[in-house]
């Protein structure tokens, strides 16, 4: 089932999550339902509280890169490396993620602020633990695209926006369109 996706202003994009204490079926269903989003939308990661609901629930789906004879994107995976696409769609609650490695700049956009697109910087390797919904958990080590995409949906878990992490000229020039954006959907 599609479901409608939060846009800026709405409070519940700045709130910080809860811990998802127990999957039940309607965790799982909320999952489903999020990946069917993510898709209808052409994104590759979608929060719960971009659809409305504050716990700590994340689902990811980095493309494989088309372009003939392109290399997988890689990740160590429990200690193994792998091609990334194993484990996509990546389904997680409760993540715990240490950042690591150089700053680099790349062009964000969020479902959640439409067709805004800016330059964030973020640490460009990731080390993050993501327990599943089936009770096991996962130790992702990677960099790339699952890097930024993992910094990105989490930050929507502690309230924050791709928005909040651009450099202050880019504030001042998103400052207009961001506060239009607000009061289109009412807020």
């Amino acid at each position: 089932m599609l479901l409608s996706i939060t846009q800026y202003g709405n409070p519940v994009l700045r709130a910080v999550s809860a811990p998802v204490e127990h999957v039940d079926e309607a965790i799982v269903a909320l999952a489903n339902n999020m990946i069917e989003t993510m898709y209808a939308a052409n994104g590759i990661g979608l929060a719960a509280p971009q659809v409305g609901e504050n716990i700590r629930l994340v689902v990811i789906d980095i493309p494989e890169d088309e372009e003939e004879g392109a290399e997988p994107e890689m990740a160590t995976v429990n200690g193994e490396l792998r091609p990334i696409r194993d484990i996509m769609p990546l389904v997680f609650i409760n993540p715990t993620l240490e950042p690591y490695g150089k700053q680099e700049l790349f062009t964000e956009g969020c479902l959640s602020v439409h067709n805004v697109r800016a330059n964030v910087s973020r640490l460009d390797h990731v080390k993050a633990t993501l327990p599943q919904l089936d009770g096991s958990v996962l130790e992702v080590d990677c960099g790339g695209l699952l890097a930024r995409c993992l910094q990105h949906e989490c930050d929507h878990l502690d309230g924050f926006l791709f928005t909040d992490r651009v450099s202050s000229a880019s504030k001042i020039t998103l400052a207009k369109k961001l506060k239009k954006l607000a009061q289109s959907q009412g807020y």
